[in-house]
């Protein structure tokens, strides 16, 4: 059980920090919203997009492999060897990923950004700190320094809060907005930098592992290409389609919508290390308990999540952001809730094909829902604007979502019930009625809405008996353990 106590202390800690993560980008609605003109704030949403794609790209899946193999070594040599390959393979990528955007700057400023070269060229730097950034947590991550990286990442995201909404209020637009960014990265490469070299010294290495490790990871570059078609591209296609403008209409509603990401970011997050530990020793019983309990326990959360987050949307968006933007962006919210929901399942059960080995399959997934994305946000968008990116968003993670399960299901690594689904959906539905009376207005009585509906779902699904007795006991051993 000790195990187990120290897998939901981690989970919870993580927890913690992606609720602040998660936070930061509603605290961000009104700062942008009413300090940028609509153009400029989607100058901004597609900095965010950028940033999500070019490191899964640069990064060569490296920092996946350093997960997958780091935490199987015990030598302080071994770990340099593994560390600092890894390190001089992926600084290398990020400097060639840089001078490319540099080349093509002028038109990809004209494109993305109303043509201005000078975000673009901070953007340069900003995505360079990020794909070294992105090695340097991921290392705390491989190594289980769970307390080391909730702080590193609450550090960033406070810095990140500070200085891009001291820049944007005081008057300096995008660029401040930009500078602000480029600023914190630069901060957090320092601290994290440093704080590995204290830890594990310097050594150049010899890229003795290099092969095994580009042969796990570079099949995972077309999965996280294609899953960033089918999560972000619709911004581009916005953008390009439709004008900046309409990515600033878009981007709050679907914001909103993907808050359901905290609840199972934590769980994406420890699972690949903690259960590649059970699973190369042989204790399969371990790999299945921890990832069915993950999967119920998100979809508990997620399901009642979507349901709310779909029906207060436009009120919380008419306190966070302006009217137009609101009326617009009510209208995307439902659909991400429910394209966050599926993928945050898709996230969990997705860990049997990691620890197969199997990550081909992952990006063959992706990449056919990345060629229907793309194909149906070229029909849709230009027929229905805004929302016919938000439908076929759904449409690409409901693809995913449904092989994987397909699959995952067939595995015996967990083992969730249609039947407590149906009870989570029943439950939600009988919640929603109270939104519905209740009709919340400001941000008191959407608050007072969310606890009482928060209380009655959990009523609810007591009366349903959604827990079985062997988990109730599971998780007050776990407590008594505390």
């Amino acid at each position: 059980m000790n195990q187990y106590k120290i897998f939901a202390q981690r989970v919870g800690l993580i927890g913690i920090t992606n609720l602040l993560i998660s936070l930061s980008g509603i605290i961000f609605l009104p700062i942008l919203t009413k300090n940028l003109s609509i153009e400029e704030y989607g100058m901004w949403n597609q900095l965010m997009v950028t940033v999500g794609i070019v490191p899964s790209v640069a990064l060569l899946g490296l920092p996946y492999a350093m997960t997958r193999f780091l935490p199987a070594l015990e030598k302080r040599e071994e770990i340099q060897e593994a560390f600092y390959s890894i390190f001089f393979v992926v600084t290398v990528a990020s400097v060639a990923a840089s001078l490319l955007i540099y080349i093509f700057s002028n038109g990809i400023a004209n494109k993305l950004f109303d043509s201005n070269i000078l975000v673009v060229k901070t953007l340069i730097i900003i995505l360079f700190f990020e794909c070294l950034n992105n090695l340097f947590f991921n290392y705390f991550r491989a190594t289980q320094q769970i307390k080391k990286y909730s702080i590193l990442l609450s550090i960033q995201t406070l810095l990140n809060i500070v200085l891009v909404s001291f820049f944007v209020i005081t008057g300096r637009g995008i660029f401040g907005a930009f500078l602000g960014f480029m600023l914190k990265g630069a901060v957090i490469f320092l601290i994290t930098f440093l704080l590995i070299i204290s830890e594990v010294g310097f050594k150049i290495p010899r890229f003795l592992n290099m092969k095994k490790s580009l042969r796990f990871s570079l099949p995972t570059i077309p999965g996280n290409l294609s899953s960033w078609i089918v999560d972000s591209s619709d911004r581009y296609v916005i953008g390009i389609l439709l004008g900046t403008a309409f990515v600033g209409l878009y981007s709050p509603g679907y914001t909103l919508g993907t808050m359901i990401n905290m609840f199972f970011a934590p769980l994406t997050f420890i699972l690949p290390s903690a259960l590649s530990k059970y699973y190369d020793n042989g204790n399969f019983e371990e790999v299945r308990t921890i990832l069915s309990y993950a999967t119920k326990y998100f979809i508990l959360i997620a399901i009642p999540s979507a349901f709310g987050l779909s029906m207060l949307s436009k009120p919380i968006l008419m306190i966070l952001t302006t009217p137009e933007i609101a009326t617009q962006g009510c209208l995307i919210t439902p659909f991400t809730a429910l394209s966050s929901l599926l993928f945050g399942v898709y996230g969990i059960i997705s860990n049997v094909y990691v620890l197969e080995k199997r990550t081909k399959i992952i990006s063959k997934i992706w990449l056919l829902s990345s060629i229907l994305n793309l194909t149906l946000n070229f029909v849709f968008v230009p027929k229905m604007g805004i929302l016919g990116a938000a439908v076929t968003t759904l449409i690409a993670f409901l693809f995913s979502f449904a092989v994987t399960w397909k699959y995952c299901s067939k595995s015996s690594m967990f083992d969730i019930k249609a039947e407590f689904i149906m009870k989570c959906v029943i439950a939600s539905l009988l919640m929603s009625l109270i939104i519905i009376e209740m009709k919340p207005d400001g941000l008191y009585g959407i608050i007072i809405t969310i606890g009482i509906c928060a209380a009655f779902y959990a009523i609810i699904m007591f009366l349903f008996k959604g827990f079985e007795e062997k988990e109730l006991d599971f998780f007050k051993s776990m407590i008594k353990n505390q």
